[in-house]
């Protein structure tokens, strides 16, 4: 019976996984797609950003290996720095949520210059749902030892989707 309901529930992680990706996909084609979705405190809609309406807050890229992936790769996007200073938070925490629902909580004191970024390229290609895709925070965590701790690890949320401004 056990073995069964496994199979059942890696059967539906399978279609899930394939269904968001084809969605993902489908709307990358069309345009103008909202991939990240800023809401206030409230819950109210702050702005929705498109891939290139983050591009054009600026590119950070950097090398860094992960615990996820293999070897050393290359992670382009906007630095949380310069998002948070588009979006005037000077204090108080994002919280991030992912596709799936997990989130957490990071405070504005990561978002400073050469910290993390919200990647949306991995060696220079865009990333797919399957590739934790299309946004994944990153930390360079090659670069500090500081960024090398659980607590770290668990703010770099990927398929990142929404952030909460909380004061």
């Amino acid at each position: 019976m056990n073995s069964h309901i496994r199979n059942i529930v890696l059967v539906f992680a399978f279609l899930l996984t394939f269904i968001t990706s084809a969605m993902a996909e489908e709307h990358s084609s069309s345009g103008d797609v909202f991939l990240l979705t800023i809401y206030s405190e409230k819950g109210e809609v702050l702005h929705e950003y498109s891939c290139a309406q983050l591009e054009a807050l600026g590119t950070t890229t950097f090398k860094t290996s992960t615990i996820w992936t293999d070897s050393i790769h290359s992670f382009t996007g906007v630095s949380l720095f310069d998002f948070a200073k588009e979006l005037g938070v000077e204090s108080g925490t994002f919280i991030a949520k992912a596709i799936n629902d997990y989130s957490v909580r990071i405070p504005f004191s990561d978002a400073e210059p050469n910290g993390p970024i919200i990647a949306y390229k991995k060696d220079g290609e865009k990333m797919s749902v399957r590739e934790r895709g299309p946004l994944w925070v990153i930390y360079p965590y090659d670069s500090n030892v500081n960024y090398q701790s659980e607590v770290i690890y668990s703010r770099s949320i990927w398929q990142l989707d929404s952030f909460k401004i909380s004061q």
